[in-house]
């Protein structure tokens, strides 16, 4: 019996062998590590992802992913080779082993994985965390008092099914047609830069999309040296989960010049310029991953950090996320930052934990990571934002119902004297709950119908 819950071994980082399925057998070292090829193989249905596998998966896993994008999904498929070669990465695998893979379980998704009576919670919605309604300016959501997020662009080079932002970015789906972006880009980001100009209580930026990497770099370099001109922003933040899910794109010698010479400007203007990632199971992480988080701190940026999802059936197990945040630390130099808490999005209670779960996973891997590596278990409140899970002002486990109040302002309540003493409803999935919980929400489902 071991000695500790958990036992810590450091592993090395593998990239797994693309040859071993049957549709990559001939592709090349030079063209694996070639961006371009990478983003002109991504896989967006299931013909193509046929083609990849061949008879390893027999057509009733074609079949469940197909109808899950007909009849649930929130996102289009679109999947880098690199991504894939995540799944399932020490064998050549069939359809046992390719539903139980954490990285397929939230990156291309079945109708079979959905919770068959509680697709969607009662209080889901597409904009879970009404971002569009505190734009500041189309794009620009200003949230907290001292920071705000930069959406440049509304598309990934690759498309989690789990994604928060499901209103508005990538294709639209059977179930979603998505927002659209009503400005034109320059417009757009000229009226951004005015704004946090503007603004001299911004000291903090989030520059994010969608994916940053899919923002041409020349573009990215000339929205970043305009912030960088502005005296009272201090953190700018470039959110890219394509750091590790299509690294190629940050190790061309454009992306190494661009984010050298961002850098550069950042430390001589004593402006912190950090990249987040996210990265949600321990197998994402291959050399190639860590090459590029590496070579972004060489170049200069002050951080790279992660911000994953706790997601079941993925990572929702103590060994799991200590494995994770240790790949990310050692193998990568990459600073475990937050979970989340899976947002209330529609056709997501499948993926989604109980706070209770949440809080059981943040005191089980206290004591394990140094402390400035430990990361913090945050459930994002609807109106409120970031909270630790532990911060809830009341829990009714039985119902499923957290309160939670907030200690500033956003535009949507900034002249409510109550603002910030009223209480706040999260809620966990109702498939978590006893039979006592599960039918007072039949209940109010009756009552609303």
């Amino acid at each position: 019996m071991p000695y500790q819950p958990y036992s810590y071994t450091r592993g090395e980082l593998v990239e797994p062998d693309w040859k071993r399925l049957p549709g990559w057998r001939d592709v090349t070292v030079e063209q694996w590590r070639d961006a371009r090829w990478q983003r002109a193989h991504c896989v967006q249905n299931t013909r193509q992802l046929h083609a990849v596998y061949e008879t390893l998966l027999p057509d009733s896993f074609y079949r469940d992913i197909d109808r899950d994008q007909a009849e649930l999904a929130t996102m289009s498929l679109l999947l880098p080779p690199y991504v894939l070669n995540t799944m399932v990465p020490a064998a050549r695998p069939d359809a046992a082993a390719m539903y139980a893979d954490p990285v397929r379980r939230h990156m291309l998704p079945a109708f079979s994985d959905r919770d068959p009576e509680w697709p969607s919670h009662p209080h889901a919605s597409r904009d879970s965390l009404h971002e569009a309604e505190m734009w500041a300016v189309e794009g620009l959501t200003h949230r907290y008092p001292t920071k705000v997020l930069a959406e440049l662009l509304a598309t990934c080079p690759q498309y989690c099914g789990h994604c928060t932002r499901m209103d508005l970015v990538g294709n639209s789906t059977a179930q979603v047609r998505k927002l659209k972006f009503s400005v034109r880009r320059p417009d757009r980001l000229n009226a951004m830069l005015r704004y946090i100009a503007e603004t001299p209580g911004v000291r903090d930026v989030v520059v994010s999309g969608g994916d940053i990497a899919n923002v041409p770099w020349p573009r990215l370099e000339e929205f970043v040296l305009a912030l960088l001109d502005i005296d009272h922003v201090r953190d700018i933040r470039l959110a890219s989960k394509a750091l590790i899910d299509l690294p190629q794109h940050w190790l061309t010698p454009e992306a190494r010049n661009c984010v050298e010479r961002l850098a550069k400007t950042a430390r001589d203007r004593a402006v912190a310029l950090a990249i987040h990632t996210h990265v949600n199971a321990a197998q994402q992480l291959t050399p190639l991953g860590a090459q590029a988080a590496r070579t972004m701190l060489d170049l200069g940026v002050r951080d790279v950090r992660n911000q994953g999802v706790l997601l079941r059936g993925v990572n929702d197990s103590a060994e799991q996320l200590l494995d994770l945040c240790f790949a990310l630390l050692d193998g990568a130099g990459v600073l475990p930052y937050y979970f989340y808490l899976c947002d209330m999005i529609p056709n997501a209670e499948h993926w989604r934990l109980a706070l209770h779960e949440a809080q059981d996973l943040q005191q089980a891997i206290m004591g394990y990571l140094p402390g400035f590596a430990t990361p913090r278990v945050v459930c994002d409140v609807p109106f409120v934002g970031k909270r630790w899970v532990h911060q809830a002002e009341s829990y009714d486990r039985e119902r499923g119902v957290s309160t939670w109040t907030k200690n500033y302002r956003t535009a949507l309540d900034r002249d409510d004297p109550h603002a910030l003493g009223r209480r706040h409803h999260y809620y966990d999935p109702v498939r978590t709950l006893g039979e006592q919980g599960r039918l007072w929400w039949r209940q109010q489902e009756r009552v609303a119908a």
